[in-house]
C-alpha cells in the first residue's frame, strides 16, 4: 500500500465516522461539529483526486459560511430535544429499511465493478500551471451556460422570497414595528413625563389582623 492509498483510506474512515456520528449523538451543536468534520474529510478526497477548487470551495463555502450560520441559528434556538425524539422507536424500521436501500443503490452505483481501481486509472500528473478553477469555468460558461444562468436565476427568486417573509406586514396588535422617523423626532417631554403622588403610608400587619375580626 502505498502512501497515497493510506492517506485516501484514513480520509473515508475519517469521513464515515464523522457522518455516523453526526446522525447519532443527541446535542445538534456536536452534530454540526461532527458535520464540519466530514466536510473537511472530504475536501482531502476531492484535493487528492486533483479537484483542488471542489476542495477548498467546500471549506470555504460550507465549512466556513453554511455551518458558522447553522451553528449560530442553533445555539441561539431553544430546542426541545423532547418533541424531536418523539416517534424515534415507532418510525426505526422504516429509516433502517431506508437506509439500507440507499446504501445498496450507492453500491451499484459507484461500487468496485464499475469504479474500482482497476476500472479506474489514476489521473495523470497535471503541471505546475494547472488551473481546476480554469477548467470548471471553460464549459461551464460556454456549454453550460444556460444551467447555470438558470441555477443564479433560481437562488435569485429564493433570495427574493427570504427577504419578502422578512418583511411582511402583520397585523399592528401582535407585532410591534419600529419606526425610525417618528423616533427621531420625539420630543423630550414625549419621552419622559414627572408624575407627582402623595406619599403612601403602609397600615401595620397588626391592625389589619384586628379589623378582620371585628
Amino acid at each position: 500500500m502505498s502512501f497515497e492509498q493510506f492517506i485516501f483510506y484514513v480520509l473515508a474512515a475519517i469521513a464515515i465516522i464523522s457522518g455516523l456520528m453526526m446522525i447519532t449523538v443527541k446535542n445538534p451543536v456536536k452534530a454540526a461539529l461532527w458535520l464540519v468534520l466530514a466536510f473537511i474529510s472530504t475536501a482531502g478526497l476531492w484535493i487528492m483526486a486533483q479537484a483542488e477548487f471542489l476542495g477548498l470551495v467546500l471549506i470555504l463555502v460550507y465549512v466556513g459560511a453554511v455551518m458558522v450560520l447553522f451553528l449560530f441559528v442553533v445555539m441561539m434556538l431553544d430546542i426541545n430535544m423532547a418533541i424531536l425524539k418523539e416517534g424515534f422507536t415507532r418510525y426505526l424500521p422504516i429509516g433502517a429499511l431506508a437506509a439500507i436501500a440507499i446504501f445498496a443503490l450507492m453500491y451499484m452505483v459507484v461500487g468496485p465493478e464499475h469504479f474500482g481501481l482497476d476500472k479506474v486509472a489514476a489521473p495523470a500528473a497535471k503541471p505546475a500551471d494547472y488551473s481546476n478553477t480554469t477548467e470548471i469555468a471553460i464549459p461551464l460558461y460556454t456549454e453550460h451556460a444556460y444551467a447555470f444562468i438558470l441555477a443564479a436565476v433560481l437562488l435569485l427568486v429564493g433570495i427574493v422570497a427570504a427577504i419578502a417573509l422578512t418583511l411582511r406586514r402583520r397585523p399592528s396588535g401582535t407585532v410591534l414595528y419600529q419606526n425610525i422617523e417618528k423616533q427621531n423626532r420625539t420630543e423630550k417631554s414625549e419621552r419622559l413625563e414627572m408624575v407627582k403622588m402623595d406619599a403612601v403610608v403602609e397600615q401595620p400587619v397588626a391592625d389589619d389582623k384586628e379589623e378582620e375580626k371585628k
